[in-house]
């Protein structure tokens, strides 16, 4: 057998369920990882190696007491599996950092909705990953932690916010994690550390960090090394506690091309049928902040079109025509939760400069311009989704950049993360015109709440795994996360 961390998730949850593979066992062997790897890497804020080790025992318990060999059933789906939450999801017992300085760091009383699903699925929690603060930005740095580096690259930032989570699973670190997604935080770490990252549709699974959330922008999906695996999480993501087998309810069962419903992880066994794709570089950004993708980001693109139009897909231009008072309804939904944060005044000096100026703000902002915007962006959601509905799916470059240096963005003078927050450049509206040039075409599939893709196909080395990662995305209707899945499987994913 190869080493337990270069198994797929696949292959290491039927290890475990089979016995060939104990709980403890896998669980010992990623805490190895994390103490050998995270100090380079900054992916891990909190690693809870005791508590893991302990639910390792009870996992193996319970596959003795199993009667494994004729009802694997009987057995959690993802029965042994150890997992790291990002720390905006509250794990029971462990301290919730939400990246900042300026709260108090306490153990949550009660695991978050995340957190509970996949713990029913039979999980095992390593820690908590490394986060922007309150999850705000395309990058995961803070004044609390190490700033998450780029496993392929650690002079380079592994994305934000699920930044912590994708490093770690691009590291070997752990098989696969959940993130969060509220405009592009699944899919813009995905694209920067070479994994398959999916957006499921608004309301398919637990949403995850949705506090101040009245867009509902937020959902959870996962980020993986393959659709393979990226299914069997979703699988578990969807599944009622009850049911213990991964089965999607039935409003939400997806089918191969036999017609039968099943997982999301059997439905890779069908092909997709032959699809329209439309191509858009049109992006709601780029009125007020004009950009070029670069040359890597193109590279991405139409190796994503030739490995399409090889499995027999059609792909042509697709003009969207986007409406230019999206960024600043945009931007006043997704900063109106740190505005409501309950931050004591003496520790508001604690935060980030773009944080401060962002809660400064939407504290000044009156509930009917806040009002107005949702009522904008619900208009915004009606129009976009017509547009696109002319073709199956959309397609366009997962970034527009290469994954950004570490302080890029912000301007930290030694390097980004763990500094005072007087050694951060004070501009957060170049901080933020930077992550809307770097992530054009991420945060309107959240408006619009359309499930999405993000996939590896190009490395700026020429291989797989050489160089930089850069990807595609994929948009899809609602209700077509098994087909994005099946398409990144096709395409070899």
């Amino acid at each position: 057998m190869a080493d337990i961390h270069e198994l797929s998730a696949v292959r290491l949850r039927d290890a475990l369920r089979s016995g060939e593979l104990s709980a403890r066992e896998v669980t010992g062997h990623f805490l190895s990882r994390i103490e050998a790897r995270n100090p380079g890497l900054g992916a891990f804020i909190t690693v809870t190696g005791e508590r893991a080790l302990a639910e390792a025992a009870s996992a193996d318990a319970l596959y003795a007491r199993s009667p494994h060999s004729r009802s694997p059933g009987e057995l959690p789906l993802l029965h042994g599996m150890p997992v790291a939450f990002k720390d905006l999801t509250d794990v029971a017992g462990v301290v919730t950092t939400h990246g900042s300085a300026a709260l108090e760091h306490k153990p949550a009383p009660v695991d978050g909705a995340l957190a509970a699903a996949l713990k029913s699925a039979g999980v095992i929690s390593l820690g908590k990953t490394q986060v922007p603060e309150f999850g705000l930005t395309a990058y995961s740095e803070n004044l609390i932690a190490p700033p998450s580096r780029n496993p392929y690259a650690l002079s380079r930032s592994s994305g934000g916010s699920s930044g912590g989570s994708a490093a770690a699973v691009a590291a070997g670190l752990v098989p696969f994690a959940p993130g969060s997604d509220g405009g592009g935080s699944v899919r813009i770490p995905a694209a920067a550390c070479g994994l398959v990252g999916l957006k499921p549709g608004r309301g398919l699974v637990p949403a995850g960090e949705s506090t101040g959330d009245p867009a509902r922008l937020v959902v959870a999906g996962p980020l993986a090394r393959s659709a393979e695996d990226a299914a069997l999480m979703l699988d578990a993501l969807v599944a009622s506690p009850e049911a213990g087998t991964g089965a999607p309810p039935a409003e939400t069962a997806v089918h191969g091309s036999s017609g039968r419903a099943g997982t999301y992880l059997a439905s890779l066994s069908g092909q997709p049928r032959k699809l329209r794709i439309g191509v858009s570089l049109d992006s709601p950004w780029q009125g007020i902040f004009p950009f070029t993708p670069e040359p890597e980001a193109m590279d991405a693109l139409n190796e994503g079109i030739r490995l399409l139009e090889a499995a027999g897909h059609a792909t042509a231009e697709a003009a969207v025509r986007y409406d230019n008072r999206y960024p600043d309804a945009f931007t006043t939904a997704w900063t109106s939760g740190v505005g409501s944060a309950r931050i004591a005044p003496q520790r508001e000096a604690l935060l980030t400069p773009l944080t401060r100026t962002f809660r400064r703000r939407a504290q000044q902002r009156s509930a009917s311009k806040l009002n107005e915007a949702l009522g904008f962006l619900r208009q915004f959601e009606r129009d976009t989704i017509a547009q696109y509905a002319r073709w199956d799916l959309i397609l366009m470059p997962a970034l527009a950049q290469t994954p950004r240096p570490v302080g890029w963005f912000t301007g930290a003078s030694h390097g980004g993360g763990y500094w005072p927050a007087s050694e951060w450049a004070g501009d957060a509206d170049g901080d933020y015109r930077k992550q809307c040039e770097y992530a054009p075409w991420s945060s309107m599939v959240n408006v619009c709440g359309l499930p999405a893709i993000s996939i590896p196909v190009h490395w700026t080395g020429g291989a797989r795994g050489a160089g930089l990662p850069m990807g595609i995305q994929l948009v899809g209707p609602m209700g077509s996360e098994a087909l994005l899945l099946q398409l990144a499987a096709q395409i070899g994913f």
